[in-house]
């Protein structure tokens, strides 16, 4: 094949490969958001339900909701710690990467940088979240 034919060949595959990477992702954005609608729409009719039926059932029904937001607070700080804990691990190697590799120039402060994000989102966990009971 000659170079234009291989061109057009590889352009043709990185096209089509892009049609189908964005067409996977937007229908699993549109599954994703069904699911969440749908457990949305069941949830608020049970809690309808289970208030409309008893006083004991209303407390109940308040009840699962507090503890539901107990634990997506709880979920929130522990993905906001991880997440800081893992970027300023990659700030530190990258820091050490950078300096074993271009010994010349302060280019490793790019990892310090890295690391100072990684420590501002493990501690705004603590700042951003209510604490949970």
């Amino acid at each position: 094949m000659d170079n234009v034919g291989m061109a057009s060949a590889l352009f043709g595959f990185l096209a089509v490969g892009a049609v189908a990477l964005f067409t996977m992702i937007s229908v699993a954005v549109w599954s994703e958001s069904r699911r969440k609608e749908r457990e949305s729409y069941y949830k608020n009719d049970m809690l309808k339900k289970v208030a409309e039926a008893t006083q004991p059932g209303a407390n109940a029904a308040l009840d699962l909701l507090h503890a539901e937001s107990r634990i997506a607070t709880a979920r929130t700080q522990q993905g906001l710690k991880i997440g800081g804990l893992v970027l300023s691990a990659v700030g530190i190697g990258l820091l050490v990467f950078l300096r074993a590799l271009i010994r010349d120039e302060p280019i490793f402060l790019v990892g310090f940088m890295v690391f100072l994000m990684g420590a501002a989102l493990f501690g705004g966990s603590y700042l951003v979240t209510n604490p949970v009971e």
